[in-house]
């Protein structure tokens, strides 16, 4: 009886799980595929940190349960005022400036994603191209909820869907282990004798 464990489809499900999780807890920096990341035939998008050094996070990402929902869309970093904002991966500005009395900075990159920055005095204008680590700007004073004098609110989107920024950059290990193989029901490549 042949094993299941090598057919073609057992093959593509695990490999389709393997690229699933490498979307959701990729390396830092990370490459997303659109496989990954959006879908078949993404570009490759390169992203990092908007803060240098590697900032803490003093407020991470918490999901609304539901559309218009309580939660906090994105995740504040620990910065100083005046520090530069920079583009976390290449893409287009499609927004610079004042909104809700804060100054907002939003990129669309090439494979489906956009990401926020604010509070941000901008130095960079709408449809202005930006690569991976361009300043955006300066870090404004100020937070609401933020416990220092200053934090970059840095959000993420796909469409209308909010997600979590730090997965563009965390660096989570993925270790794969061999699938046990099944004896065969002839009893092929079993002993008669148990080892002692």
């Amino acid at each position: 009886m042949p094993t299941r464990l090598r057919s073609p489809r057992r093959i593509l499900l695990m490999t389709a799980v393997v690229a699933s999780l490498s979307a959701l807890f990729p390396s830092s920096p990370v490459t997303l595929t659109r496989t990954q990341a959006a879908g078949p035939l993404a570009a490759v998008a390169r992203f990092e940190w908007p803060l240098s050094p590697v900032p803490g996070v003093s407020r991470p990402f918490q999901p609304p349960s539901r559309p218009y929902g309580p939660g906090h869309r994105g995740a504040d970093l620990s910065g100083v005022a005046g520090q530069p904002v920079r583009a976390a991966g290449d893409g287009v500005v499609v927004y610079a400036g004042p909104l809700a009395r804060r100054g907002v900075v939003s990129v669309d990159h090439p494979d489906g994603l956009r990401t926020t920055y604010e509070p941000v005095t901008a130095s960079v204008q709408p449809g202005q191209a930006v690569r991976t680590g361009h300043s955006l700007g300066t870090l404004e004073p100020g937070h609401l909820g933020c416990p220092a004098a200053a934090c970059l609110h840095w959000g993420l989107r796909r469409d209308d869907t909010y997600l979590d920024p730090l997965l563009l950059v965390r660096r989570v290990a993925v270790r794969l282990v061999p699938w046990p193989e099944r004896r065969q029901a002839s009893g092929e490549g079993s002993s008669a004798t148990s080892p002692n």
